[in-house]
């Protein structure tokens, strides 16, 4: 088929790059000019492993193209997708004019029977509004369909590649025969294509996405107590875990979940729910445990340096929200960073991927390590605040000469706690007995 994706960002280049991958002829769309200059002239401009590879094939077969022309791209599109930023407002509900705008304009300029699908989050009833803006000005057939992702940052491609499941909402049989023919070499395996009125499909995003959050918020609980009560965390998630009504994922405790997906989902399904006069208390007290966790070392740090942290200096692994991607959004990590520095602290940091966003975003306000090892220099303790691998066995003997102090404070649970005992580790992390000096 040929496609058109509007939006270059963390979805649309997935999106258009993936269908590439399968054949399609996908035309992506973004009105920033220096990143469409960039993407033509074969330059990802996100890190996310697997994508450069296929990205690079397609391009150089022909099959993906970009454009700041939305009339050009669209013109002998089939399926129009809208993989389009919609930031939380002020008061927690999801921004629409980005979706609404196009959408507008495509009334314009479309001149035949298209399928146009809200790839972005969106909240429920978005699908009608998008389906009102084009009627405004459209002289020609079309139909609204809602596909939401679920991609995961940092498998990203795979997620796309072997989907556990497709969902599409249409009430149109024209377009269900579209869309379950663009993705029937994703579904192969048997994998479902769930068909849903477009409401279900919307509401199916953001319950996904907050069960998620839920599940980390309350093994985050869960840990807080274990503290108290001198139980293992590490214990419990494994014997929980291995319930299959329950499973193991997302039951990992640390400093809370970030990104561009699990806050801003959240924040939105609540507001969706007040809005329809209907209070979702657990999803508050999800957001409300989720806010103080990112800060949840803070208290066990000063604790450690009875002093006060003023004059401190502190190296700190990890910037982005979780590992295998440069996404700093609603990291941790810059959390703790503004807690640091706000008590008279100096932080060094080190990243595999993130440095350059958090440049962006923090400027001068810490040092930018060159390596892991480089960023302990002069540092009083080493702070962890995300799960690389190039973090979970590290040169321990480095680690002790480099520190002014034995003592880490490891936001991600990496290492055994009886392992720091041994090596003489002051050693804290989350939901575990210390191994204190």
């Amino acid at each position: 088929m040929k496609i058109t994706v509007v939006g270059t960002g963390y979805v649309g280049l997935v999106t258009g790059t993936c269908f590439a991958e399968t054949g399609n002829e996908v035309t992506c769309v973004d009105i920033d000019v220096n990143k469409v200059n960039k993407l033509s002239n074969g330059q990802v401009t996100i890190y996310e492993p697997g994508l450069e590879k296929l990205f690079e094939r397609n391009l150089k077969e022909g099959r993906l193209h970009f454009t700041t022309n939305l009339a050009e791209g669209i013109k002998d599109a089939q399926v129009i997708f809208l993989a389009l930023p919609t930031p939380p407002g002020a008061d927690g509900a999801a921004d629409l004019s980005f979706v609404l705008k196009v959408a507008e304009q495509l009334g314009k300029i479309m001149t035949d029977y298209k399928v146009i699908v809200d790839k972005s989050t969106v909240p429920v009833g978005t699908a009608d509004k998008v389906r009102a803006a084009i009627a405004q000005n459209c002289k020609t057939e079309f139909d609204v369909v809602s596909n939401p992702e679920f991609l995961r940052e940092g498998v990203a491609v795979d997620d796309f590649m072997k989907p556990d499941r497709v969902v599409i909402g249409t009430g149109s049989e024209r377009a269900r025969k579209v869309m379950g023919e663009l993705y029937a070499p994703y579904v192969r395996q048997g994998n479902p294509i769930l068909y849903m009125d477009e409401k279900s499909a919307e509401l199916t995003k953001y319950a996904a996405n907050s069960f998620l959050a839920t599940k980390i918020s309350f093994m985050n609980e869960i840990a807080i107590l274990c503290e108290k009560l001198g139980a293992d965390v590490d214990m419990v998630r494994r014997g929980i875990g291995s319930d299959d009504r329950i499973g193991k994922r997302f039951l990992f405790p640390g400093i809370g979940y970030g990104g561009s997906c699990f806050p801003k989902d959240v924040q939105a399904l609540v507001k969706s729910s007040a809005d329809a006069a209907y209070d979702f208390k657990i999803l508050n007290a999800v957001m409300d445990v989720n806010e103080k966790q990112k800060l949840f070392l803070l208290p066990k740090i000063k604790s450690y340096f009875k002093d006060g942290l003023k004059g401190k200096h502190f190296a700190l692994w990890g910037l982005a929200f979780k590992p295998n991607t440069d996404d700093i959004r609603e990291a941790p990590a810059l959390y703790i960073i503004d807690a640091l520095v706000a008590e008279g602290a100096t932080v060094s940091v080190f990243d595999p991927e993130a440095m350059a966003p958090v440049r962006q975003v923090v400027g001068d306000k810490v040092t930018y390590a060159e390596h892991q090892y480089t960023c302990l220099d002069n540092a009083d303790a080493l702070i962890i605040a995300t799960e690389w691998s190039v973090f979970r066995t590290p040169d321990f003997d480095k680690i002790a000469h480099t520190l002014k102090n034995k003592a880490i404070f490891d936001g991600r649970n990496l290492f055994e706690v009886e392992r720091m005992q041994e090596l003489g580790f002051h050693y804290e992390s989350v939901g575990r007995t210390a191994s204190k000096l």
